[in-house]
């Protein structure tokens, strides 16, 4: 398997190689810190390569602009754009006027197929294992795992379904009242 910087520079250079004019511009200035970040902290240690993924991916939005998300995910009959948001650019510095027209493109952009899937610059930054969790069970909607699972694994999938169904810290009580389990194997099951 490759390093990330080889397979990245790689993955970099494979779509500007297929771009020309502002397209290929695009990519040479928006493919920056935050997007090699999630590249680097997310996307590597989650699927170890880039099959499928493009960066800086064109779109048109309803009144006909280009708009660039920081990456598309496109490995079947559907398409996942994924945005790094910084704090600083998506809400302090954001007006009603970006603000509606954000929410606007994002409507537009579901509405025609697109399923969007916004990381926090911070927890890609600070938290990525937080964001390699969730990714994982957002795709896990549209793959099927190609490794073998132990039982165990789908028990644990519904612990977390759970867990979030709940919205608040599980407890052990929670999990042995729902799945009908004795207190040393719900106590294995959260540990593990």
């Amino acid at each position: 398997m490759h390093n990330f910087e080889s397979a990245h520079a790689a993955f970099i250079q494979y779509h500007l190689n297929r771009r020309e004019g502002e397209r290929r511009g695009r990519l040479e200035r928006g493919h920056a810190h935050a997007e090699k970040l999630f590249a680097e902290n997310v996307w590597w240690p989650l699927k170890g390569h880039f099959e499928d993924l493009h960066p800086e991916y064109e779109v048109l939005d309803w009144r006909g602009r280009s708009y660039f998300a920081d990456f598309c995910y496109s490995p079947k009959r559907w398409r996942i754009l994924i945005e790094i948001k910084g704090f600083g650019e998506h809400v302090r510095n954001m007006d009603r006027e970006k603000y509606c027209r954000e929410l606007n493109r994002e409507a537009f952009l579901s509405g025609i197929g697109y399923r969007i899937l916004s990381f926090a610059y911070d927890d890609v930054a600070q938290r990525p294992d937080l964001c390699i969790q969730l990714l994982r069970i957002y795709l896990s909607q549209f793959e099927s795992s190609r490794v073998p699972r132990d039982p165990a694994y789908f028990l644990e999938l519904e612990i977390l379904r759970l867990a979030v169904f709940l919205a608040r810290p599980i407890r052990p009580i929670d999990v042995a009242k729902h799945f009908k389990m004795d207190y040393r194997t719900v106590m294995k099951r959260l540990n593990r």
